[in-house]
């Protein structure tokens, strides 16, 4: 029996998804769990699996296109199922016919009759990515009026951008006296969510902060003894080198391990406390700051961790992150000690408990066994939700984990 398929809510509270691909041609059979349908979130990119074997009768919104959640996107029918009139079953399902002259429905962004026109007058199809055509939209552009410089002159993020850019250059004001030129640059979807889910943070989570610093001297040795081994051992070419984010992530689940009240999330009727440790690692895009979580960290390598940190790395900076690959964990690692960053404090990533900012490793003086001398120091800062932790626990946590990091032999599997 034929049914329609409608836009899912593939992120909490999301209101609306850009329908970024069909997989599966019109009238062609597909299993179930097949992937029938790609959407974007402003974070991930989620299949949308079949449950069922099928047949994809009509698509009903186009790639590219943003769609309410809840609103249809396609008609599915069983295996080998035909159906004489489409327009008329749609009909019967409440859904407006193709061929009707009424208004757009507004669940779904359609192109103005302003960019129609110039399409026409162009006399020829615009080629661009979903992507491209949802940072224009959210920039206020006409794809029409952008240049592509990808394959073809396919219109590609890059071009939007620059358009983005150029426009406001042009919208830029600038008064006498003591005002100032200025530029806007128009919020991204993405940016809005972060935005968002942030002042959440700091408003509903009440967040407290420890600070501590740790000599890494045998860190760094271990993670260029680790590199060194690999190299010398011929792994096979491509092997993820250690970082050391790698290693602090491997200290901080450890902690967790030891430690397991801080291995928590606050819910509006108890305090979850979980088995396995989960941990988020912060991953600067150019769409916006991302958060991908690594699974069950306590039970992987060291090496394991490295090369999952960088497959995460890859996918979130090339927009192909799954929703599921951004949920869960307790715990997020903020690394800014790449931009030489000594210290800083960072927000919670709702719903998790804390997060921590990890500093540069910097040559200090440092006091051992009544002398001076030069060592290499690293600054931590661990924010925490005082909800379902207490400070006493976010103490012990800290001092484990700042022990971990000095002996960091410890935390090898």
């Amino acid at each position: 029996m034929a049914r329609l398929l409608r836009m899912p809510e593939v992120a909490a509270n999301a209101l609306e998804a850009v329908l970024s691909n069909w997989p599966i041609p019109e009238n062609t059979p597909f299993r179930g769990g097949d992937t029938i349908a790609t959407v974007e979130t402003e974070k991930a990119v989620v299949d949308v699996p079949a449950d069922a074997d099928g047949v994809i009768l009509r698509t009903l919104v186009p790639a590219g296109a943003v769609v309410e959640v809840g609103a249809p996107i396609s008609l599915l029918g069983d295996p080998g199922e035909q159906v004489e009139d489409l327009d008329a079953l749609l009909s019967r399902l409440g859904v407006r016919s193709q061929g009707a002259p009424s208004t757009p429905s507004p669940s779904i962004s359609t192109p103005t009759p302003v960019a129609a026109e110039l399409a026409n007058r162009r006399g020829a199809r615009v080629f661009s990515s979903p992507l491209a055509r949802r940072l224009a939209k959210e920039a206020g552009l006409s794809i029409t009026d952008i240049h592509g410089t990808g394959p073809g002159a396919r219109i590609v993020r890059r071009d939007v951008e620059r358009a983005a850019l150029a426009a406001s250059g042009r919208n830029s004001a600038a008064t006498s006296g003591a005002a100032a030129a200025y530029d806007e640059v128009p919020h991204t979807r993405m940016r809005r969510a972060t935005a968002s889910r942030l002042t959440e943070s700091t408003r509903q989570a009440p967040h407290f902060f420890l600070h501590g610093t740790a000599r890494v001297d045998k860190l760094v040795k271990l993670r260029a003894h680790l590199n060194e081994a690999a190299a010398g051992a011929g792994d096979v070419p491509g092997t993820v080198r250690v970082s050391i984010n790698d290693l602090v992530v491997m200290a901080a689940a450890r902690a967790h391990a030891l430690v397991p009240a801080m291995n928590v999330l606050w819910t509006p009727d108890a305090v979850r406390s979980f088995s396995g440790v989960d941990i988020a690692v912060a991953v600067v895009t150019e769409r916006g700051l991302l958060t991908p979580v690594l699974r069950n960290v306590g039970q992987m390598t060291v090496s394991a961790v490295a090369e999952a940190t960088s497959r995460l790395v890859a996918r979130a900076r090339s927009g192909q992150l799954q929703q599921e690959e951004l949920e869960g964990g307790t715990l997020t690692v903020t690394n800014l000690g790449m931009f030489g960053t000594e210290s800083f404090s960072a927000i919670i990533n709702p719903p998790q408990a804390a997060i921590l900012a990890v500093g540069a490793a910097l040559k200090k003086p440092v006091v051992a066994k009544g002398k001076l001398k030069v060592g290499t120091v690293m600054s931590f800062t661990l924010s925490i939700d005082h909800r379902p932790i207490d400070g006493a626990t976010a103490a012990q946590w800290m001092a484990t984990f700042l022990s971990l990091i000095q002996e960091p032999v410890r935390i090898l599997r």
